[in-house]
Order: C-alpha cells, then structure tokens, then sequence
C-alpha cells in the first residue's frame, strides 16, 4: 500500500518480532528457580519482553485499522476485542476487509495476549512452565508476524494496477 503510515506499521512490526525473539531466548536461558536477583532479573525481564512483544503488535494492529478508516476498540475489552476484530473479515463501506491476521498466526497473538494479561496483573507468580505456551508462540511469531501483514497488504492494495480495497 502507498500510504505512507505503513512506515509506522512496519517499526511497530520489527520492534514486536524483536520482543518475541528475544523473549523466547530469555525463557531459554533460564535462571527463574534462583531466588535472588538474578533469578529475579530473569523472570522480570521475560515478562517484560512478552509485555513489550504484544504491545509494539497491538501497536501496529491498531495503526492498520486507522489506515484502513475502521474504529479501534476501546473500553475494558478493547484488547480482546482487536485481536477478535482483526482476525475476522469485515464489510466496510461496501467492500469486503479480508481477516488481516488468521489461522495459526491469529492463535499465536490471542495466547500472547492473554500472557500479557497474567503478567501484568500477576508479576508475583510467575511460574515458568506455565509460559512456555507463549514462549512457543513468541518463537512463531517472531517469524510469522511480517509475513502475515504483508500478504494483507498484497491482498488489499496488490502490487500493480487495479487496487482491491
């Protein structure tokens, strides 16, 4: 798409997959069982990066729907309900808005999402078995993320002539 927001989108993008990346090799590190600083070092700085993952992506998410001219939800729910909005196709003005996240990739930001919730409504018991279901799907979108919008974007405006959207 020409419009240059996608900049921005773009940044939030590679600033969520480098949280991720990093999140998944902190967890691989370990260190959680010490009791001391360190151990505390290593569990915060885990939550952290999953918290700063998911946010740089709301971040990009929230960018795309403002592009897209489409509300962004707000209220208590709002963070469940970007992920339920973009991971479904929406009628807008007459045109038909494809999902722009599916499938696995869609899984993988909803289990962030809710470790995101634990760990900030929870710090203090942080259990490190428990995370490894976000952990993995850290690892995946890391990956994943980048290519899941860009074929968005090629579905909405394809390169070339005749945009869809």
């Amino acid at each position: 798409m020409t419009d240059a927001r996608w900049v921005e989108v773009e940044d939030d993008l590679a600033s969520a997959c480098k949280h991720f990346r990093n999140a998944a090799e902190l967890y691989d590190e370990g260190g959680f069982e010490d009791e001391g600083l360190n151990g505390y070092r290593s569990t915060m700085a885990l939550q952290h990066a999953m918290q700063a993952a998911h946010t740089s992506l709301e971040g990009a998410l929230k960018r795309i729907l403002e592009i897209l001219g489409e509300e962004v939800p707000s209220g208590a729910n709002s963070h469940s309900d970007l992920i339920k909005r973009v991971t479904r196709s929406l009628s807008v003005e007459g045109h038909e808005r494809p999902a722009i996240l599916s499938g696995s990739v869609a899984l993988d930001v909803d289990e962030s999402r809710r470790f995101r919730h634990r760990a900030t409504h929870d710090y203090d018991n942080f259990e490190p078995s428990r995370a490894l279901p976000a952990v993995d799907a850290a690892r995946r979108l890391a990956q994943s993320l980048g290519p899941a919008i860009e074929a968005f974007k090629d579905v909405i405006d394809p390169p070339g002539p005749g945009k869809k959207f």
